[in-house]
């Protein structure tokens, strides 16, 4: 009986905290989709920009469908429409339901994956290249424009990868990134091990491929042709596959997370359930160039790196508390010293981005259902604008709290500054799927004091002369 009156009183307070924020949409956003998923969906990325119009823009976004197995997983290719800022009508805005589908987002492709998609990262160089992660030791690599376009439906076959990575001993489920200068992937996982292959291996070795057979190409990576996915749950998904390059040693328990240095090929970081830090570098080699041993008093589940200035990083954990480490005063051994700690969040830091277009800005998601927008040159500063109050954590300047369950990831638009998308897993709270919604808060709120000042002074008069008409 009391579990049964907690379990009420917490769905009572979600919706009271759902019901608050849905008032104030009109006030905090400029524009707001919300589109609700059968499945929940570990992973959200924007993908490609397709096209530019006047009002709108059109971009692939890549999901996954979590399911209970009744229907195979799958990874989705959507098209999105991007409403460009300052043009979303208000009426759609303070209308804002949660419909079952949004109008802004269309599935474009279904590609059905061996085991659930847990991670999914998009290779710079190629925006038609995927990686995701599953619930094997393995990386999958889909190009996901020459794939067929497939139907989920019970008993049907996996889709084939286009290049399946091995090197892994052990499942890697979630630490999965990509070289932005190079076409790299990084991976980490339950053997305690960051793996690092080379995409472009696999291209040489097709060439010299077509020619010998027998051949094996260069950087030590193999091809198998008909090598099946390691794990015991896959199914017979085969395709070529590529040995890693390289492995690095150095976590004492599983790698959750992996980051590549924005500026370097050679230089990454990784987080794990032992609470370190490690930073890395291919050029010097396999073991870590620098062990934080206690960057948080808890697992740690996320990290990245700010492509603004590459002497700063981001660490999210089960501490709650999202940290901030300058890698110039980072050594090896001993406790981290993070230039200052976010704690805001509630429950579990599960995922912590960067701005693309702002080097102070960063967003943080957790199980708390939050994604927190941070400025850390707000620290120490006396006035705050936004939804921060007076006891708001300092930095913290717009929370966002459209999902009524916890928020397992995120991922800022490049191509559209200041729009967000964002999924939570809904089961726990509604027995539902997942939410996706995908935002962009007012300019309002960001923009500095005196532009936003001088634009309400016009606005006011504005009114005023409209008003004062007969």
């Amino acid at each position: 009986m009391r579990e049964g009156r907690k379990g009420a009183q917490q769905q009572h307070s979600v919706d009271d905290k759902y019901t608050h924020w849905k008032s104030l949409v009109p006030v905090l956003y400029d524009w707001l989709a919300n589109h609700n998923l059968l499945w929940p969906s570990l992973s959200c990325r924007w993908g490609p920009l397709l096209e530019q119009a006047t009002y709108k823009n059109r971009q692939r976004l890549y999901l996954s469908e979590q399911t209970d197995g009744s229907v195979p997983n799958t990874l989705v290719i959507a098209n999105c429409e991007v409403v460009k800022p300052r043009v979303a009508a208000a009426e759609h805005i303070s209308q804002f339901n949660e419909e079952a589908r949004s109008p802004f987002v269309k599935k474009f492709k279904t590609i059905i994956h061996p085991g659930e998609v847990n991670r999914i990262r998009e290779l710079p160089q190629n925006s038609n290249i995927v990686a995701t992660h599953t619930d094997s030791p393995d990386v999958l690599i889909w190009d996901v424009e020459a794939q067929p376009n497939r139907h989920a439906v019970l008993g049907a076959a996996d889709s084939r990868p286009d290049l399946i990575l091995i090197g892994h001993q052990d499942n890697a489920e979630f630490a999965l990134a990509m070289c932005p200068t190079e076409p790299l992937v990084l991976s980490g996982g339950k053997d305690k091990s960051v793996v690092l292959w080379s995409i472009q291996d696999h291209i040489s070795t097709l060439a010299t491929d077509s020619a010998n057979p027998k051949s094996t190409s260069s950087g030590g990576s193999i091809i198998k042709n008909n090598s099946k996915l390691g794990g015991e749950n896959d199914k017979a998904a085969e395709g070529p596959s590529i040995g890693p390059r390289c492995i690095f040693q150095g976590h004492e328990d599983t790698v959750e997370d992996v980051q590549f240095c924005p500026s370097s090929a050679q230089e990454f970081c990784s987080v794990g359930d032992d609470s370190c830090l490690i930073l890395w570098d291919a050029r010097v080699g396999s073991t870590p160039a620098v062990k934080v041993e206690k960057a948080h008093n808890a697992d740690l589940h996320c990290v990245d790196w700010n492509p603004h200035d590459e002497n700063l990083i981001l660490t999210g954990s089960a501490d709650n508390s999202v940290r901030m480490f300058d890698r110039r005063n980072l050594t090896s051994g001993g406790v981290g010293s993070p230039i200052y700690k976010f704690e805001g969040h509630k429950a579990a830091v599960l995922c912590v981005q960067w701005s693309p277009d702002r080097s102070s800005v960063f967003g943080s998601s957790a199980e708390d259902g939050f994604l927190n927008i941070w400025d850390y040159e707000k620290v120490g500063k006396k006035k705050e604008r936004g939804t921060r109050t007076t006891n708001s954590p300092p930095g913290l300047f717009f929370q966002h709290a459209g999902h009524r369950d916890k928020v397992v990831d995120f991922h800022w638009n490049a191509a559209d500054p200041w729009t967000v998308v964002s999924v939570s897993d809904d089961c726990d709270t509604t027995g539902g799927g997942g939410t996706l919604q995908i935002w962009r808060m007012s300019d309002l709120i960001y923009r500095p004091e005196e532009e936003v000042l001088a634009e309400l002074e016009r606005f006011k008069s504005h009114v005023v002369t409209c008003t004062s008409k007969p």
